[in-house]
């Protein structure tokens, strides 16, 4: 396009310099030629230029024609479009059709090729263009509706706000009608067959039994029966950390208002604007899907603390089989489907390990604490610690998997170590690792670690009359611990 654009320019200057010469050299040709005696040749040259002239005034005229012939064609294509006034110059004009064109490309889907041509929509702006809006008075003949992102007010702890303004004409079966507004707002990014609303933190801009995103705000009684607003007016102002998106990322949310009658619910007047937001947030389709995600990394997490001490056992394939049944639900699949295809990939992870393999545990570690939550981080570490124990007795290589994964999807040692006493129990440990079991690590000071290992002694001290004989025991093998630990990290009294 760029090289079509620079050929057509280059062609134009030579055939301006082409004239310019022309027109400076003629008299002092026809001065030579008439010295000459050349007359006839002269005439010849001056009919020849005459007549290219009116060959070229003949084809810009065609070009006219053809370019008014064409932007008609187009406005009638794309709804509806009205050109600007010729008279604001090019610059309106091109504007005017990009906005329309993005428009077009918008609702057919065609978004991301446009942004590869470079037609980006900048962020808040409207499908008609904003250059058009200021050059250009809305239809005060219906409701029109436009969208700005305001800033927090300056001290203020709150967030940045959709502000809706409306202006136009609302038109009422009588005067002293009572009205009510509504809006609400849809991810149309992947068009409007496809859209799914936004959705609202506060209950009471919820919609009844559901979380979308619908605000309701009583108008009152307009004055006329065609009641018109002819400056744009400001009728809610949306905080946006009220509001919770379907998807992160450059989107196009369509915000829709709607003036209602109070008495019968009939539609008075609606309103349609298109914005593109960048959200920095995961949505909330997002979360589940990371989610859904993060629990097929877990299970591959459990065969390979299954699989560490290079023995993978029946009960701890049926645990992590049973488990993926219960918390996998692959979206818009049935639940014979998805029963299925879960069977399918176990058996085939079962055999991945069974044939030797290993997984890469941290770099599955590091996917999952950048997409799920954390409390999603804890039971995934639960899972693990329950395969361990499944069988009646943790081996060394387990024990050290499950310290790594600990480390790896960054949750509280402190939480960890509680899950452990939980769920394996030092009874059950093939060794002791005392700094894991007592939270207690070499670079300690011989004070912080006495102090440590006083709340650890209370602490199972006052276990050691529970009427649980297994509680009992595992609280005098941590006693035991405890004392190692004195003689081993602190200094024994002079």
């Amino acid at each position: 396009m760029s090289r079509v654009l620079t050929a057509i320019l280059v062609l134009t200057l030579a055939i301006g310099v082409t004239i310019l010469v022309w027109l400076t050299a003629r008299p002092k040709l026809e001065g030579l030629i008439n010295a000459l005696g050349l007359a006839g040749l002269m005439n010849r040259l001056n009919l020849g230029a005459s007549r290219i002239g009116l060959r070229l005034s003949a084809f810009w005229s065609r070009c006219r024609l053809r370019a008014a012939s064409c932007l008609g064609r187009l406005s009638r294509s794309i709804g509806g479009f009205r050109l600007p006034n010729p008279a604001h110059g090019l610059a309106a004009v091109c504007s005017s059709v990009g906005s329309k064109l993005r428009q077009l490309a918008h609702r057919r889907r065609f978004a991301a090729f446009i942004r590869r041509l470079g037609l980006r929509i900048p962020a808040g702006a409207n499908y008609c263009g904003p250059d058009e809006r200021s050059r250009t008075q809305p239809d005060l003949g219906i409701l029109n509706c436009r969208v700005r992102l305001t800033p927090p007010e300056k001290g203020s702890e709150g967030s940045a706000a959709f502000a809706v303004d409306v202006c136009g004409a609302i038109e009422a079966p009588a005067d002293m009608h009572p009205a009510t507004l509504r809006i609400s707002i849809v991810d149309a990014t992947d068009g409007d067959s496809r859209a799914v609303p936004v959705h609202a933190r506060v209950k009471e801009w919820q919609a009844p039994d559901s979380p979308a995103f619908c605000y309701n705000a009583d108008l009152g009684r307009l004055p006329h029966r065609v009641t018109t607003l002819t400056e744009w007016t400001t009728l809610a102002q949306l905080p946006i950390d009220w509001l919770v998106f379907p998807r992160k990322g450059e989107r196009v949310f369509r915000f829709q208002v709607l003036v209602l009658s109070r008495q019968d619910g009939r539609e008075l007047a609606r309103a349609e604007y298109a914005a593109e937001v960048e959200n920095t947030d995961y949505g909330y389709i997002d979360s589940e899907e990371n989610v859904e995600r993060s629990r097929i990394l877990a299970v591959g997490l459990a065969f390979a603390v299954s699989a560490s001490d290079y023995k993978l056992f029946n009960c701890e394939v049926d645990l992590i089989k049973n488990w993926a049944k219960d918390n996998i639900h692959l979206s818009n699949t049935s639940e014979k489907v998805v029963e299925r295809k879960i069977e399918k990939a176990l058996d085939k992870t079962v055999g991945f390990f069974r044939n030797g393999n290993h997984l890469d545990a941290r770099r599955i570690c590091e996917e999952i604490v950048k997409i799920a939550p954390v409390a999603e981080r804890y039971d995934i570490l639960d899972l693990c610690l329950h395969v361990a124990q499944t069988k009646g007795c943790a081996t060394a290589e387990e024990l050290a998997i499950l310290k790594r994964l600990a480390e790896w999807l960054e949750v509280d040692p402190d939480r960890f170590r509680g899950m452990m006493e939980r769920v394996l129990p030092v009874g059950i440990q093939e060794v002791t690792d005392t700094e894991t079991l007592l939270g207690i690590t070499a670079d300690m000071s011989q004070e912080k670690a006495r102090q440590h290992l006083n709340r650890e002694y209370s602490k199972w001290n006052s276990r050691v009359t529970n009427s649980d004989p297994e509680v009992r025991r595992q609280a005098d093998q941590m006693l035991r611990l405890i004392a190692e630990a004195r003689r081993q990290y602190v200094a024994q009294d002079a």
